[in-house]
């Protein structure tokens, strides 16, 4: 049996998702105060549906780490990551304020709940660091399938992006720019500190972050992240999941996974980890990503049992 959803929207701020009681969900859309650390919406705090917290906020080693956002490293000499950009092997990172955008804000589509479903639509301008409009997206967050039995729900989230800049948008990574096994980008989820050291689990079974990283969605369709928490007892669960057609031949390029449990725990469903591509102008690419978050610690048959269970 599924818990009934409701949504809070303090406008101007926040949409606020709760399950049964418990809010597992805050998208927050407000600006934060430093432009350096790329100013755009977030979720953050995520938790299970047992209330234990399993994202983390600007913690001190990247500031700009905000529980779960989109993101893009490297796009055209920008950095709509955050913090200090990597400019190559010979200058490796530095602090260049001028490279980083924003992704603003521009309104809710829709935000509503209807029995077991909650939905926020919003509509999003890229924005260069000198102001110019460079990408307009369609954002979609779903949240579904929170059933008290199993401890877990989920989260779609979508994303269509158009290039509205006039001239092709490159989309890279560190790594396309020279770092090994960095290939950080795209939707990415940073995890609480006491999430260090975590295990990561695959369709094969528990695996090494240096076996995975790197690795394509169509051979990894989905990773697991299972740690216990600090204070209380106890584990989470968080599962990431490419929809098909992320993995399908007719995408803008393939997709690969980005993921480390140390020295920092973090997961991007990456979409140019060892190649850049462009998107040219007035073109459109489109990715479905789903983030499942559990009680427990959850092995890969359990995993690949809930996920085949549910269809996208």
């Amino acid at each position: 049996m599924t818990a009934q959803l409701t949504v809070t929207h303090t406008l101007g701020e926040r949409v606020v998702v709760a399950a049964g009681g418990t809010d597992v969900l805050s998208y927050v859309y407000r600006p934060d105060a430093d432009p350096y650390e790329s100013l755009k919406p977030y979720a953050h705090p995520l938790r299970t549906l047992g209330g234990h917290l399993v994202s983390g906020y600007r913690p001190h080693d990247h500031r700009w780490h905000k529980g779960l956002q989109m993101t893009a490293s490297h796009l055209s000499e920008q950095n709509f990551w955050g913090g200090n950009s990597y400019l190559g092997p010979d200058q490796g990172y530095q602090r260049v304020p001028e490279r980083v955008g924003s992704m603003r804000h521009d309104g809710f589509a829709r935000v509503d709940a209807a029995g077991d479903r909650a939905e926020i639509a919003e509509d999003l301008t890229w924005v260069s660091n000198g102001g110019q409009e460079w990408a307009r997206e369609a954002r979609t967050l779903t949240v579904h399938s929170a059933e008290p039995d199993l401890g877990a729900w989920a989260l779609d989230w979508t994303i269509d992006l158009t290039n509205v800049r006039g001239e092709p948008l490159r989309f890279g990574s560190p790594t396309t720019a020279g770092r090994e096994k960095a290939g950080y980008t795209g939707l990415n989820w940073r995890g609480p500190r006491e999430f260090t050291g975590g295990r990561i689990i695959t369709p094969g079974g528990p695996a090494e972050q240096e076996a995975v990283m790197g690795t394509p969605a169509a051979e990894v369709p989905w990773l697991g992240f299972v740690s216990g928490h600090d204070d209380t007892d106890g584990h989470s669960t968080l599962v990431f999941a490419h929809a098909p057609e992320n993995a399908a031949e007719d995408a803008i390029h393939p997709s690969h996974w980005f993921v480390r449990a140390d020295p920092i725990p973090s997961v991007a469903f990456s979409w140019a980890f060892h190649e850049e591509f462009e998107l040219a102008p007035e073109r459109s690419f489109s990715f479905r990503y789903r983030v499942v978050i559990a009680d427990g610690a959850w092995d890969a048959e359990r995993i690949g049992t809930y996920l085949a269970a549910r269809t996208w």
